[in-house]
């Protein structure tokens, strides 16, 4: 039995995609890939990075990874600009939805965006295509045109 690892279309989509990228920047127009990452617990939980500490002092966390009612979890959305090599996260607290995220892209493009592409008329968004953003959400599609609509900006996703 064969098993097919991808869709035959996979490669040609990629290579559209790149090539897209590859003329925003010649032309100087951002290209910001955006996703929605793990949602997190808020509170003292243990977490699996460094944390460098005097000996003998470790950080108290709570024994178990359950959902701390008042506090609850959170959720990040990044936004990351290619040509600059810099990345904005927003944290949201209730859920993943085409508001919040399209609300993330906003926030980028007035904290960031604007001043690094002042002269800038397109912005090439490339979303993961899941939840929030994905092709078939139709919050997602009239929240953009909402940010295209008030940021004068063409959006190419």
């Amino acid at each position: 039995m064969e098993i097919k690892s991808h869709h035959p279309q996979r490669d040609a989509r990629f290579e559209h995609i790149n090539k897209q990228i590859m003329a925003f920047h010649a032309a100087g127009q951002p290209v910001i890939p955006v996703d929605t990452k793990k949602k997190e617990l808020v509170g003292d939980y243990k977490n699996s990075g460094s944390d460098y500490r005097p000996a003998g002092c470790p950080d108290k966390v709570s024994v178990h990874d359950c959902v701390d009612k008042e506090l609850g979890k959170t959720i990040p959305y990044g936004v990351y600009d290619v040509g600059a090599n810099a990345g904005c996260v927003s944290v949201g607290i209730d859920h993943d939805m085409a508001e919040f995220a399209v609300n993330a892209i906003r926030r980028w493009h007035e904290t960031m965006g604007r001043g690094r592409y002042p002269a800038s008329e397109h912005l090439l968004i490339t979303p993961d295509g899941g939840d929030s953003n994905g092709s078939r959400v139709r919050l997602w599609k009239i929240e953009l045109q909402k940010l295209a609509d008030t940021t004068g900006v063409t959006l190419m996703v």
